[in-house]
C-alpha cells in the first residue's frame, strides 16, 4: 500500500485554503495550521452583539473559480454556500454629489457616460475592448500559470508590450476617456489589491473586464460564509486544519524541509511545506535560522510594499435602504491623495472610503431592524509613516464616521451600536504583515509575475509559496489563481496528476 504524501499549508485564507483543498482533493494528506481561533486568514469574522462583520475581502469575482475547487473534490458549491449578484456592482460618490452606478447593465452604464461626456462612451467601448483583450492574456491564460525563470518572462513580454503594460492604468484609462471623473471610475480599481493607479501597471486593468465577465457576487452569510463552506467541504474530504497553531519554525535538513513547529507544541514532519503567511515573514521569522531564509528576509525587504488600511466595523440601530453593498467614495482629491497614502511620512487630512453595507444584501448579520457595516480608508503602512495608531487611531475613527454621517449616513453616531477598527499595527501583529501592508509586495511591473516572489523557492525545493505575495497578486481571484499555480508545480514535482479545473 502506497503511503500519501503529506503536505502542510500554513495559514488559512483564500489562497491557503485553496491550495489545500486542491491537494487533498489530488492525494496529498493535507493538514491546515491557522494561527488565529477562526480560519479566514484577512478573511476573519468578527461577532458583536448580533452583528457580524467581515474583516478583509467583501467584493467576490470570478465564481467559477471558487466553483472549481468543490468541482474538484466531486462537490457542489451550492450545497455549502450560496452567492448572488450585486448590482450596482459598485456606487462610486464624489464630494460635488456626483453619483456614478458601476453596473452591468450596459444601456445604464453608457447613457451615465453619456451624460458626463458624450465622447467618452466610444472612448468606453475601445477602453473595454482593451481590458478584455488583458484580461484574456493576463487572467485567463497567465492568472495561473507560475513563473520560476526569467524564460518564462521573456516568452511572454511581446504580449505585455502590444498591450503597452509599462503605461500605468491611470494613464491607459486616459488614452479612451476624457471626463475625470469617469478616469476615477475606470482606474481606481488597483486600490483593491494594494496598487497605486498611477504607477500599477496597466495590465490591472483585466479586473474591469473581469467584473464585466462575470460580475461581482456576495455570500449569503457574507465572505466568512464563504471561508466556512470551503474549510468544511475540505475537512469532508479528509484535510485536517489545526487552529490556534502558529507556525514559529520550519525545519529545514540539507535543503530540504523536514516539517514545523507551533506555538501550541505540535510538530510533525511533512513532505513538502506551502506558505500561506506574509511572505517576508515566512523566510525572516519562520527560516530565519537558515541561510536562506535570512538572504530572502533581506532581500523582500527591500521591496516596495503596497499600503496598508484603517478599517473600521460598526453597528447601527436603523437600516439605511439607500446605500450600496458597494461604495466607493471618493475625497477631494484623487492622484494627490494616492500619493500621500503611499509616499507620506504623515497622515493626510483628507481621505477616500470604501464603505460596505453587507446587511442589505443578507439582513440575518445585524439584529433586526439593525445594519452591519464595514468602512476602509487607504493609509501609509508603517514604513512610509511613523504614526502612532494608539492615539491617532480614534480621532480618525471619529473623523471619518462624521463625515459619513454628514454626506452618506444621516444620524449615523446616535444609531451607533458597536464600532471596532483595524489599523496598520493590528496588520503586523495580528496578520504578520511586514509593516502593516494589507496586500503584500506592491503591485508594479518590476515586482510582477517573474519579478515576484516564485510560488515555489529557488533553493529549498519543497517550499512553496500562495497567497498574496506569490505570482500573480491579491484579491480573492489573484490568490485563488496563485493556488491553482502552486498546486501545479506541487502535483508535478510529485508525480501526480494535475487537473484541468
Amino acid at each position: 500500500m502506497t503511503t500519501k504524501k503529506r503536505a502542510a499549508v500554513i495559514g488559512s485564507g483564500f489562497g491557503g485554503l485553496s491550495l489545500a483543498i486542491r491537494l487533498q482533493a489530488a492525494g496529498f494528506d493535507t493538514t491546515i495550521l491557522e494561527k488565529r481561533d477562526k480560519p479566514g486568514g484577512r478573511a476573519y469574522v468578527y461577532e458583536d452583539q448580533g452583528f457580524t462583520f467581515d474583516g478583509g475581502p467583501t467584493v467576490i469575482t470570478d465564481p467559477g473559480a471558487l466553483r472549481a475547487l468543490f468541482s474538484l473534490a466531486g462537490r457542489k458549491m451550492e450545497d455549502y454556500v450560496s452567492l448572488g449578484p450585486v448590482d450596482p456592482m459598485y456606487r462610486l460618490c464624489w464630494e460635488d454629489g456626483d453619483v456614478f452606478d458601476y453596473t452591468n447593465d450596459i444601456d445604464f452604464l453608457e447613457q451615465q457616460i453619456r451624460q458626463r461626456n458624450p465622447d467618452d462612451v466610444e472612448g468606453y467601448r475601445r477602453f473595454l475592448d482593451y481590458s478584455r483583450a488583458v484580461f484574456e492574456k493576463g487572467y485567463l491564460e497567465l492568472g495561473h500559470v507560475p513563473f520560476l525563470d526569467i524564460g518564462s518572462m521573456i516568452k511572454v513580454s511581446p504580449a505585455l508590450i502590444k498591450l503597452k503594460a509599462w503605461r500605468s492604468v491611470y494613464k491607459q484609462v486616459s488614452k479612451f476617456i476624457g471626463d475625470e471623473h469617469l478616469r476615477q471610475a475606470f482606474s481606481f480599481h488597483p486600490l483593491l489589491v494594494g496598487g497605486h493607479p498611477f504607477k500599477t501597471s496597466s495590465i490591472y486593468t483585466l479586473i474591469h473586464a473581469l467584473e464585466r465577465e462575470w460580475g461581482v457576487w456576495f455570500a449569503h452569510g457574507g465572505t466568512g460564509a464563504l471561508v466556512r463552506a470551503m474549510v468544511q467541504m475540505f475537512e469532508d474530504i479528509g484535510g485536517k486544519i489545526r487552529l490556534n497553531s502558529e507556525v514559529v519554525k520550519i525545519d529545514t535538513e540539507n535543503d530540504r524541509i523536514t516539517g514545523l513547529v507551533t506555538s501550541d507544541g505540535y510538530s510533525d514532519r511533512f513532505d513538502a511545506v506551502a506558505s500561506n503567511a506574509d511572505v517576508l515573514h515566512t523566510y525572516d521569522k519562520l527560516l530565519g535560522h537558515t541561510r536562506r531564509g535570512r538572504q530572502q528576509g533581506k532581500a523582500l525587504a527591500k521591496r516596495t510594499w503596497s499600503m496598508s488600511l484603517f478599517v473600521i466595523y460598526f453597528g447601527l440601530k436603523r437600516i439605511h435602504t439607500h446605500l450600496k453593498n458597494h461604495m466607493v467614495i471618493f475625497g477631494p482629491r484623487y492622484r494627490e491623495l494616492i500619493d500621500d497614502i503611499f509616499k507620506a511620512p504623515h497622515l493626510a487630512d483628507d481621505f477616500s472610503l470604501y464603505l460596505h453595507a453587507p446587511s442589505l444584501s443578507d439582513p440575518s448579520l445585524a439584529p433586526e431592524g439593525c445594519g452591519a457595516y464595514y468602512v476602509l480608508s487607504p493609509v501609509p503602512h508603517l514604513g512610509t509613516a511613523d504614526i502612532d495608531w494608539d492615539e491617532v487611531g480614534p480621532k480618525y475613527t471619529d473623523r471619518i464616521l462624521d463625515y459619513l454621517e454628514k454626506h452618506h449616513i444621516p444620524g449615523l453616531k446616535q444609531d451607533l451600536v458597536t464600532c471596532h477598527t483595524l489599523n496598520p499595527i493590528g496588520f503586523r501583529d495580528q496578520l504578520n504583515s511586514h509593516l502593516g501592508s494589507a496586500f503584500s509586495v506592491e503591485p508594479v511591473l518590476t515586482q510582477s509575475a517573474w519579478f515576484r516572489p516564485h510560488n515555489r523557492d529557488a533553493s529549498i525545493d519543497n517550499l512553496y509559496l500562495v497567497g498574496a505575495g506569490t505570482h500573480p497578486g491579491a484579491g480573492i481571484p489573484g490568490v485563488v489563481g496563485s493556488a491553482r499555480a502552486t498546486a501545479r508545480l506541487m502535483l508535478e514535482d510529485f508525480g501526480m496528476p494535475v487537473p484541468e479545473l
